[in-house]
């Protein structure tokens, strides 16, 4: 199962950014992943079109399983 951890955040137009980080640590609790986001904050060196991130807006694991067919 493949897994990908989303940080959503706030830019300055109220538009959102996510940032996906690929295999994220085994047992990654919400503490850790709401400091890190913070440090993203406080950062400030993404922007999309001029916008720079003001706020944290959410996170997620999210698992994606899939299943090849082999072709003959």
């Amino acid at each position: 199962m493949n897994e990908v951890l989303e940080l959503v955040f706030e830019l300055a137009d109220g538009k959102s950014l996510t940032l996906s980080v690929p295999s994220p640590k085994a047992g990654v609790t919400a503490a850790e992943v709401n400091a890190a986001m913070q440090v993203v904050v406080a950062a400030n060196v993404f922007s999309r079109e001029g916008a720079g991130i003001v706020a944290k807006k959410s996170a997620r694991i999210v698992e994606r399983e899939v299943t090849e067919f082999e072709m003959n």
